[in-house]
């Protein structure tokens, strides 16, 4: 059994522990007929989730029947009558399994206070922002989100990207998205939902894929990823919408703009008040690396991301080796070939550290030693831009050499499975993190960075 099987079942054995408990006879197993503070919160929690809320509880007690029975989990292949949310058939089961019901309202209130918990505390530490939470661009075509507002879901198609220089065969991601004449004609009633659940308990939101805000690459089912079309979006309605949720919560809102992007659509997020992402390796200009003080103050900015690789690996060429291993260069390319560039960009950048006094040394060599100072210099330069806020992946602070994430894998690369070097307690203890962390503080309080803004 791989990695992803054992943490799966050991998450299963986990929820069927918390199941057990919090079914039991105890009387205040469901917090719904307690007294007091408790048995209040929720009951408000779940009046304030409404029909969203209680028909996601539905959803997960009639997946883990059809489960228990032999059935499947994805809902298009349940009974006909369990397929429609509104079926009668669905409020009876529910009605029988009130307890099973309650316990996941349950786990959904106890996630929004831990959301909540960390968000107070992250503002009282003297966070301006704190958490940032992820809208993610689709959801699962056989889940909650999907059977409970099939009205407003595309069917039969799935979202993906074309391809391009990092992904040559394209995306299939599997996930399900919004049919945009649906939402206009049901007046974007599950998009606005979809914005305020996201919304609800942090200081800032990031839009995976934004560019589905104006056209998604969608994938026919059993097609191939490169056999997609572009489906255009409402954008200028669904940004008035993400602008309005985002003041009412008083959220910044971060646009991921990276791929391929349309002429003139970098210009329309500023316009709207979204910043969008600058990423280091991909500042460039004629073959040289653009200098800090040039990049946009209308995006974030920031050495990678997790689809991207590390500045270690990048500098390493670790991201063409997986690459090579997985035949995912580009058609004809050839591994010494893409090391071969890669030595040229790595010439190119180490050029553009010196000139901005990020580093007087040599062009340093492709150990691992070596590459420390290659990150103390690509932070260095990252903070040094105008964008009014800069990130800083875990991996970099850390100076690791793998990246969390290969696009276009599944099993073949070990997606989100790696572990860090040190517990969460003391990943920043030794002197070379401290270092990085003192640099950013250095150039990013809140006072420099408002200072460099207005």
């Amino acid at each position: 059994m791989g990695a992803g099987g054992a943490l799966f079942l050991a998450t299963a054995r986990l929820c069927r522990r918390l199941r057990s408990s919090l079914l039991s006879p105890s009387p205040c197993a469901a917090p719904r007929r307690c007294s007091g503070s408790l048995g209040a919160g929720f009951t408000r929690f779940c009046q304030q989730g409404g029909e969203a809320l209680a028909d996601h509880a539905r959803f997960e007690v009639l997946h883990a029947l059809q489960l228990a029975q032999g059935g499947a989990g994805d809902w298009r292949r349940w009974p006909l009558v369990l397929r429609d949310p509104r079926n009668p058939e669905v409020a009876a089961l529910a009605a029988t399994h009130a307890r099973e019901v309650d316990f996941h309202l349950f786990l959904q209130w106890q996630a929004a206070n831990g959301l909540a918990a960390a968000q107070a505390t992250a503002r009282s530490a003297g966070m301006p922002i704190g958490l940032v939470a992820d809208l993610a661009i689709g959801a699962d075509r056989g889940g909650s989100q999907a059977w409970s507002r099939q009205a407003q879901m595309l069917h039969g198609l799935a979202v993906g990207a074309p391809p391009d220089i990092l992904n040559t065969r394209g995306q299939d991601w599997g996930l399900g998205a919004f049919s945009p004449h649906a939402m206009q004609m049901q007046g974007f009633a599950a998009y606005i939902e979809m914005l305020r659940a996201v919304f609800a308990h942090c200081g800032g939101v990031r839009i995976d894929h934004v560019l589905g805000l104006a056209r998604l690459w969608l994938v026919p089912d059993g097609a191939a990823s490169s056999s997609g079309a572009y489906l255009q979006y409402p954008m200028q309605d669904m940004l008035r919408l993400i602008a309005l949720e985002s003041h009412r919560s008083r959220a910044i809102v971060i646009g991921e703009d990276l791929g391929t992007v349309p002429a003139g659509f970098d210009t329309q997020l500023a316009a709207a008040g979204l910043l969008g992402i600058r990423v280091l390796y991909f500042e460039t200009a004629e073959s040289a690396y653009k200098p800090p003080a040039t990049w946009s103050d209308q995006a974030i900015a920031t050495t990678t991301t997790h689809d991207l690789p590390t500045v270690s690996g990048w500098w390493r060429g670790c991201d063409i080796e997986w690459r090579t291993r997985l035949d995912l260069l580009a058609p004809g390319e050839t591994e010494p070939e893409a090391q071969a560039q890669r030595a040229t960009e790595r010439e190119a950048l180490w050029s553009a550290f010196t000139r901005e006094g990020m580093t007087d040394l040599p062009l340093p060599l492709l150990d691992q030693e070596a590459t420390a100072i290659v990150v103390d210099a690509a932070l260095g330069y990252v903070v040094a831009t105008p964008a009014p806020l800069a990130i800083i992946p875990l991996e970099d602070l850390l100076g690791l050499e793998q990246q969390p994430n290969l696009p276009g894998t599944v099993d073949t690369h070990p997606n989100w499975r790696r572990r860090l070097p040190a517990e969460v307690e003391h990943l920043f203890d030794t002197a070379e993190v401290r270092q990085r962390l003192a640099l950013l503080n250095l150039h990013r309080s809140l006072s420099k960075t408002i200072s460099k803004t207005t």
